[in-house]
């Protein structure tokens, strides 16, 4: 495998996933506006950055033992689909942006684990 190949493989899922989490930061902005104090509008706040909380601490255990991220990755793709199939915004472009991402990952993931022992050893 190229050494590019590799850099790209190694990287690809890391910078995505960074990505889409700050992409779902963006949903958490609907706090602000509403009239509400500090303390409310920052518990708010708070309570709409757990699933940005949640990305960052797959990503950081997925960093090093990719095979985690890609099943917790795929997982959380697969776990937003279910709770979201009969709900009124359960649409496919909706499933396709904010479950598409994570399972794109994921498999990125557990291809760089299987793939592990080569990127490593011209690193």
């Amino acid at each position: 495998m190229e050494k590019p190949v590799k850099r790209l493989l190694y990287w690809t899922p890391r910078v995505l996933s960074m990505m889409f989490a700050a992409f779902i930061s963006i949903f958490a902005a609907d706090v602000f506006g509403h009239g509400a104090g500090f303390w409310q509008t920052f518990l708010a706040l708070l309570m709409h950055l757990i699933p940005t909380l949640l990305i960052v601490a797959i990503l950081v255990v997925s960093w090093s033992r990719e095979w985690i991220g890609g099943i917790l990755f795929i997982a959380l793709g697969v776990l937003y689909i279910v709770w979201a199939w009969n709900k009124p915004f359960g649409i496919w472009s909706t499933f396709l942006m904010i479950a598409g991402p994570p399972v794109l990952v994921g498999a990125l993931f557990l291809i760089n684990w299987r793939y592990r022992a080569e990127l490593r050893a011209e690193s």
